[in-house]
């Protein structure tokens, strides 16, 4: 299937549940073997052709995939969809093009990305895995750091700039060990016979072809075949290895459209134009931020002020003040004990606050009490109360949780009813 991909071949075996069998029927599951194809095996990251086999007899078969099996066996898997298909009947083999036609441009990108990462990163870059399919190409390389924006426009730049000379991409056929000293890259997960192919592409730079590899994919015939090249993903997939993940031609231009409609449904969401979107978005990220710090004002001013559900009483001549508050994020009550405190100046702070069905509760003691009075012992008090356990700080401020709201109440008499048996053992 290099040069064609339509042929004439021989039905030598038809397979049904994995079990040889003479003919098969309509609607039947087959993998069909031929004496020759020019449909492609999934082999080396590249998936398996797709296509249409009709035999002499007027029986088709819809392919959906090609697998390669015992090194070269080549097993069409499909369905029959009319006809008998019997062993020993002729056929025509023909492979769906316009699938062929993506997959072989991301399977070209693969080798023009691989040269650009190279280049752009350095030599220590070498293929770990990839995916060449017709809708985008996966592929991953050894490196032990995430690409920056200027990396990833860098690489993105230099294979589109090697699309554009439109330069032929070459194919020999070599002996593996004269591939590698020609300068061939020998890619990972491969393995290769007694002859290669060795396919060059990108035109000429300093004597050499721009990207030389073993491989014994499908390849476009000129690089300016693939259209345009496009990263839409670099990510971890384990330490060291980083996935890169793109597209090209056809899915290229379907991704950018698909970009532009989205830019467009923002900026019309935020009443503006597509080139003052950034700028608006920047804008209403200050607005938030500006807002979000108004909240946490108002809310330290109500929980300072006496407000929502404040309680401020006498317990064994202790002064303790209670709050109890609604949607009051756990990070901002310590900030709130340390500003009631000084208010007190001399006193037990306790808040207990729900945010997003999670109870806090919080402790403080002013320095001149914590000779006598313990937050850690008061918090943990309350962290039983609640239904939860352990609680931990210092003795001037302390801190618990729980998970039942209901249970608030509870925990403030438990922590109230530690305060009143000090001042009776007093």
């Amino acid at each position: 299937g290099y040069d064609t991909l339509v042929a004439e071949g021989e039905v030598r075996a038809v397979l049904v549940n994995g079990l040889e069998v003479q003919t098969a029927a309509a609607g039947t599951e087959v993998q069909l073997v031929a004496n020759q194809t020019p449909f492609y095996g999934e082999s080396g990251g590249q998936q398996g052709d797709s296509g249409r086999i009709v035999t002499s007899s007027g029986a088709v078969i819809i392919v959906r995939d090609t697998a390669k099996h015992l090194g070269d066996v080549h097993a069409h898997i499909g369905i029959v969809d009319s006809g008998t298909v019997a062993v020993g009947d002729a056929a025509e083999f023909t492979v769906a093009a316009d699938r062929r036609m993506r997959v072989r441009a991301n399977h070209s990108a693969t080798h023009l990305l691989h040269e650009a990462l190279r280049r752009r990163l350095g030599d220590h870059v070498g293929q770990k895995g990839s995916l060449v399919a017709a809708d985008r190409l996966r592929f991953d390389i050894s490196h032990p750091k995430p690409m920056t924006a200027d990396d990833i426009a860098a690489v993105e730049a230099d294979v589109n700039e090697r699309i554009r000379t439109a330069a032929a991409v070459g194919t020999r056929l070599m002996t593996p060990d004269a591939a590698v000293a020609a300068g061939a890259m020998a890619l990972f997960g491969e393995k290769y016979g007694d002859e290669v192919r060795v396919v060059a592409m990108g035109g000429e730079d300093e004597g050499r072809s721009y990207s030389v590899e073993l491989c014994g994919g499908t390849h476009v015939a000129n690089t300016g075949e693939i259209g345009v090249f496009k990263i839409i993903s670099e990510s971890a997939v384990s330490a060291g290895i980083r996935r890169i993940e793109a597209v090209t031609g056809i899915g290229a231009l379907d991704h950018f459209a698909h970009e532009s409609t989205l830019l467009h449904e923002a900026a019309g969401a935020l009443k503006t134009t597509a080139d003052d979107l950034p700028a608006r978005v920047v804008a209403l990220i200050d607005e938030r931020r500006r807002l979000e710090r108004e909240v946490v004002d108002l809310r330290r001013k109500l929980a300072t002020g006496g407000g929502g559900g404040a309680d401020q009483r006498e317990i064994g001549g202790v002064t303790v003040a209670l709050r109890r508050l609604e949607g009051v994020p756990a990070r901002e009550l310590k900030g709130m004990v340390d500003e009631i405190k000084t208010a007190l100046g001399s006193g037990v702070v306790v808040i207990a606050a729900v945010d997003e069905g999670r109870v806090s509760l919080v402790v403080g003691v002013t320095a001149d009490l914590t000779p006598g009075v313990d937050a850690v012992q008061l918090v943990r008090a309350g962290a039983e109360a609640l239904g939860g356990k352990g609680g931990g700080g210092r003795p001037d401020l302390a801190q618990a949780g729980g998970a039942d709201p209901e249970r608030i109440d509870a925990a403030l008499a438990a922590i109230e009813a530690v305060l009143a048996q000090r001042a009776v053992a007093a």
